[in-house]
């Protein structure tokens, strides 16, 4: 046990290292190069009344934080749905969470709510959009009395369908700016330089990994199979509950704010569990961490590759978690939870 202890502190600390190696790129890279050393002075020698520290804290940390507490949530939420549905391939936007979200957005742009409400209509919209749906399928999941897990995912899939088909429907509608505006916020975009839904995402964010901590033994227990989990001692209908709501919000809360970002919540958890094993009690933090991780990197490559112009976000999580999904399942023959 002393064993297996040490080798998950030094996992943990190798992520930590990672993650800030690449959060420190991350910060130094853009139009404008910015040295180690600079940042190393503008920081800690109070080198206020320079560019370099306008373009730091005005952009680029403000940017890492919230693609580190997206990348660590959607990671966090992929991680519960895959071990409460013991189904690797289940991902955040299975359960129409992102369709809610990407509905109440078009709806913004398409009535222009952004110009009344201001610029923050599109996260508060977004978040009430999945909220809906967090409801609804939580409703119809646990009409019959008990809280089904296969129910819940085909009612979550198929709200998927149907919030796509709205989607398009108001696509279709709207004059070519607002079509412009809809398509770039659905490729995913981390963008937000507003202080108080950075610190919201933040705090969420963290909040979702401590239930999800306190949880992990009952996850543990589902790998099992949820008559077995009771035969524990596992309450799991409130077991589902709070990892459906947790990862629901999860899920929300970084869809409202940056938009749909694929295959973070799909390919991390699966990675970690080959190089961690399925123990949630470590599983769930090292996905935190690969999540923040992969996300920061990839936005990285979002801003810079084809510099000065910007990538969608969601674009390169998309080809990278792609491929990279392709190959550790041609590499594998099985899945294991």
């Amino acid at each position: 046990m002393k064993k297996k202890i040490k080798y998950w502190i030094i996992i943990i600390g190798i992520q930590v290292l990672i993650l800030s190696g690449i959060s420190i790129f991350a910060i130094s890279v853009g139009t404008t190069e910015i040295s180690f050393i600079t940042i190393l002075k503008t920081f800690f020698l109070k080198q206020t009344q320079t560019s370099e520290y306008n373009i730091l804290i005005g952009l680029r940390v403000p940017r890492v934080m919230i693609s580190i507490a997206i990348g660590g949530a959607l990671s966090l939420a992929g991680t519960l749905l895959q071990g409460m549905f013991r189904n690797p391939l289940v991902e955040p936007y299975t359960l129409g969470i992102s369709g809610g979200a990407s509905i109440g957005v078009c709806i913004t742009v398409f009535f222009k709510l952004s110009s009344v409400i201001g610029i923050i209509a599109y996260p508060i919209l977004g978040f009430i959009g999945a909220g809906i749906v967090i409801i609804i399928v939580y409703t119809l999941s646990i009409k019959s009395g008990s809280l089904k897990s296969n129910n819940m995912l085909l009612i979550g899939v198929m709200i998927s369908f149907v919030s796509s088909s709205i989607v398009m429907l108001i696509m279709a509608m709207s004059k070519t700016n607002d079509l412009h505006s809809i398509i770039f916020w659905i490729m995913g975009s981390l963008d937000e330089t507003n202080t108080a839904l950075i610190k919201i995402t933040i705090l969420g964010s963290l909040s979702g990994l401590a239930v999800s901590c306190f949880y992990c033994l009952d996850l543990n227990a589902f790998v099992l199979g949820e008559e077995n989990a009771d035969l524990l001692g596992i309450n799991t209908i409130r077991t589902k509950k709070v990892l459906f709501i947790t990862a629901s919000l999860l899920t929300g809360l970084s869809v409202s704010i940056a938009g749909i970002i694929m295959f973070v919540g799909l390919v991390v958890p699966h990675f970690m569990r080959l190089i961690v094993g399925s123990d949630h009690r470590i599983l769930i933090i090292s996905s935190f961490l690969g999540g923040a991780s992969f996300l920061t990197l990839c936005d990285v490559i979002a801003r810079t590759i084809i510099s000065p112009l910007e990538l969608p976000v969601g674009v390169i999580t998309g080809i990278i978690g792609g491929i990279t999904f392709i190959y550790v399942l041609s590499r594998k023959k099985q899945v294991v939870l």
